[in-house]
């Protein structure tokens, strides 16, 4: 396979992110240490008065609790289930036929790490399957590194090992959705797979995302996404917030109901696709509508846990900011334009979906806009009556379940720097609750003001521009001679 190489990330920004971690690691633990000490060196103050309080917040936070006991409950038997599917449809498909799969790149000003990702899709162990760049008006040089890629490529058989066909579109900017339309009419596979351009994959990924569809219900696939560049802060913090999500989707694809398959590792079939009209350009979130619209339309969506894409995440503050606006609108928009799916009697509709996944992703959105009033009760309740043992139980609770979800990943090993973070999970959770929370105040004010959104971009490092571990980016994805 031919190697990658890549600038390693400088030594001296690497010392200073280790700083960073170490420091921030040290503000949390004292936080938490504190909450401990505090537990067994004072008395609670007993009072009647607040107990109807803890009561009321008991009850409106109800609704997500069920939800998040549900899954909690699910998730483990989600390998066993898994399993018991894939030998009940094992006999129902010729296991040496391999479907032509296309292979879809949307990219807009990718400079930084369009080769990368067309490299990782070209190493992967799947036999049959074709590659469609889709350029959408970069302005970088996105466009001279692709097209200077596919003549090295094309002149180069031999040394990629590969045969797969790559087709590219330059398109004028139109948008993401337009431009997986457009590849979309040159795919020619039974299935399409989708990957972001700041994205690499695993050798194995596409197998596992195309083995999904044995059942013939089974219209489309998520993948699983992590967190490739881990340096910053920020950035770890990312990390424990994809693995604690995908984590759920365990539960979601028990019941055949994944609402949301990021267009970073999906997977559909073409016919589907394409009955349905393709993605929709006034959802800015286009992959998420589609999967939705997927779901309204009676078929039935899994996650494959071990079909692995490393993704880069913003790096700095505004970039994730602007990320969670983009995710937020139109995950809002999505439930607008799917209302009927909101406690859905139809036979085609799964309850699980209708009636507690969707309605309890809506609540949570209203809760949101209340938190920081929430949250300033129960502490200044907590220290002025010194009842520490309901926080206690929350940090203890968080922390075991984010060291169970390390335990039960595929990647466990890559998860591995996490367990310093699941002692203060805790505090992790309240910083991404701000960042939702502007999203969530951004998004209102566009609604308000009939505001639409654009495709967004951020500053991209490139993951194999930073020194990543093995057990992060295994010698399988990031190729070389084999």
């Amino acid at each position: 396979m031919a190697r990658v190489v890549g600038a390693r990330y400088p030594m001296n920004q690497t010392v200073n992110s280790l700083w960073r971690c170490a420091l921030v690691l040290c503000v949390l633990y004292s936080a938490t240490a504190g909450i401990v000490y505090l537990y067994y060196t004072t008395t609670q103050i007993e009072s009647e008065a607040f107990s109807g309080l803890r009561l009321a917040i008991v009850i409106l936070l109800a609704p997500l609790l069920l939800k998040y006991l549900v899954q909690l409950v699910v998730s483990p038997f989600y390998s066993l289930i898994e399993k018991s599917r894939e030998n009940r449809f094992k006999n129902s498909a010729n296991p040496s036929h391999s479907p032509l799969v296309s292979v879809l790149i949307p990219a807009w000003n990718e400079e930084v790490g369009i080769i990368k990702t067309i490299r990782s899709v070209l190493a992967s162990r799947y036999a049959n399957f074709e590659i469609i760049v889709i350029n959408d008006g970069s302005t970088d040089s996105t466009h001279e590194q692709i097209s200077g890629f596919i003549s090295e490529y094309q002149n180069n058989w031999a040394e990629f090992d590969c045969d797969a066909e790559i087709k590219y579109l330059r398109l004028p900017n139109g948008g993401k959705a337009n431009a997986m339309n457009q590849g979309l009419k040159l795919a020619q596979g039974e299935f399409v797979v989708t990957i972001d351009a700041d994205s690499v994959m695993h050798k194995q990924a596409i197998n596992n995302l195309i083995k999904r569809f044995r059942d013939p219900t089974v219209a489309a696939v998520a993948g699983n996404v992590v967190i490739g560049n881990r340096h910053k802060p920020i950035e770890l913090m990312q990390q424990l917030e994809y693995l604690y999500g995908f984590f759920f989707k365990r539960a979601d694809s028990v019941f055949k109901s994944v609402y949301i398959i990021g267009g970073a590792a999906a997977a559909y079939r073409t016919e589907v696709l394409r009955e349905l009209g393709g993605f929709d350009s006034e959802i800015i979130t286009e992959d998420i509508e589609m999967s939705t619209r997927i779901l309204s339309a009676g078929y039935k969506t899994r996650y494959a846990a071990d079909a692995v894409v490393y993704t880069e995440g913003p790096a700095d503050w505004k970039g994730l900011c602007d990320q969670r606006l983009r995710w937020k609108f139109g995950r809002l928009l999505t439930f607008i334009k799917h209302k009927n799916l909101f406690f859905s009697g139809k036979k085609q509709h799964n309850p699980y979906l209708t009636c507690l996944l969707l309605p309890a992703a809506l609540y949570a959105e209203l809760a949101l806009l209340f938190e920081g009033l929430l949250l300033t009760v129960f502490f200044a309740y907590t220290i002025y009556f010194n009842d520490y043992l309901p926080l206690l139980l929350v940090i203890s609770f968080l922390a075991l379940v984010v060291t169970t979800q390390i335990a039960l990943d595929v990647s466990a090993r890559s998860h591995a720097n996490l367990l310093l973070l699941a002692p203060v999970a805790w505090l992790v959770f309240y910083v991404i609750d701000i960042i939702e929370f502007q999203a969530l105040y951004r998004s209102l004010k566009r609604f308000i003001k009939r505001e639409e959104l654009q495709w967004q971009r951020w500053v991209r490092v490139g993951l194999i521009n930073q020194t990543i571990n093995q057990t992060v980016a295994p010698a399988e994805i990031i190729s070389e001679t084999d």
